[in-house]
């Protein structure tokens, strides 16, 4: 039989990546999504990548317990892959209390109903926000994370330390729940398909949607915020990491919790590349990538941005045997054949 694995957040920008990978190495998914940020649409594109029609699909709020419950009593779920949360940091820093409510709250209710149901492996979608400024770079796994620069970095941090803690209490337990933290970094591009990528609604809060959208003449002109970081061009600098190699990592993480090759109940991983890009590199690359020239223009800077943060990937490149893979130009130019995909599909 295999094995069952619940993606929260499925038919979103990383869970609908995650989920093709995931099927691509033979396991039975199961998708949750209340659809707040996304449209079936992205759901739609992994049936057609993975030629599967069957995949069960619940329309769903994590926030509401009964919903979550009704679901693993329908299912044997033997691990959670969690994504189900808001993300814009800016919006986070405008409306703590949505963060907080949604991020936390359908959070403690896949933990208290894996537990309820003699418990599983829980895979926690974290992120580098909870290293905020941090004064060492690269950041490792051992690097302290520093306060949050948003009420969504502290969301992450504050779900990371729930996940340890049901896990230590777990542990001596009939329902043991094991947990991973994978941090990510700056998740971009699309698949290799052009069938899925990321979808905002509304403005993009992310760069690289706002860079298409700007290059195909949806939006009028992209807005970097701020070229006065003592950085070398005067813009921020980011680890971007393709979402296929990003979703790799996922099957990777599962794999070591279904094959019993985790050193301790829970862990973290970093994943990223390993290698800086500024804001503006990253926009010239794409320039001569899609061989457009883009409209922008420098802005004030962005509460709840870092100046500068990327990865040292070496744990999870040498304990999950995986590796980001693709370069930042092959990523931008998913990202731009995904665009241009969907300027057609709307004509």
């Amino acid at each position: 039989m295999a094995k069952k694995v619940l993606v929260s957040g499925g038919a979103g920008y990383i869970g609908s990546h995650v989920t093709v990978e995931l099927i691509a190495a033979g396991y039975d998914v199961v998708v949750a999504d209340n659809m707040s940020n996304c449209d079936i649409s992205g759901f739609e594109g992994v049936k057609k990548i993975t030629g599967r029609e069957d995949i069960p699909f619940y329309e769903i709020d994590c926030c509401d317990f009964a919903s979550v419950d009704k679901l693993f009593t329908e299912h044997k779920i033997d691990a959670v892959i969690h994504f189900a949360a808001f993300k814009a940091v800016g919006e986070s820093v405008s409306e703590p209390i949505k963060y907080y409510y949604n991020n936390l709250v359908s959070f403690l209710n896949i933990l208290e109903v894996a537990k309820k149901h003699g418990g599983c492996n829980v895979l926690f979608s974290s992120s580098a926000t909870v290293y905020g400024e941090s004064k060492v770079l690269p950041v490792t796994e051992q690097t302290p994370r520093m306060p949050a620069m948003s009420p969504y970095g502290n969301t992450k941090t504050m779900c990371e330390d729930i996940l340890r803690d049901v896990v230590y209490a777990t542990s001596t337990q009939d329902a043991v729940i094991k947990g991973i933290a994978l941090r990510y970094f700056n998740p971009i591009g699309a698949h290799p398909s052009a069938l899925i990528g990321e979808l905002p609604r509304g403005v993009p809060n992310n760069l690289v949607p706002y860079i298409t959208q700007t290059a195909i003449g949806k939006r009028e002109c992209l807005s970097i915020f701020g070229n006065d970081y003592p950085t070398e061009d005067g813009t921020c600098l980011r680890d971007f990491i393709d979402v296929t190699d990003l979703a790799k990592a996922h099957v990777a993480a599962v794999a070591r919790m279904f094959g019993g090759k985790m050193k301790k109940g829970y862990e973290i991983f970093n994943v990223g590349t390993g290698r800086p890009v500024s804001v503006y590199e990253l926009v010239t690359k794409f320039e001569k990538v899609s061989g457009v020239k883009l409209n922008y223009k420098f802005v004030p800077r962005r509460e709840g941005d870092v100046m500068a943060l990327w990865a040292d990937p070496t744990f999870a490149n040498e304990e999950l045997g995986w590796k980001a893979e693709r370069t930042v130009e092959e990523t931008l130019a998913s990202a731009w054949a995904w665009e241009k995909y969907l300027a057609e599909k709307n004509k």
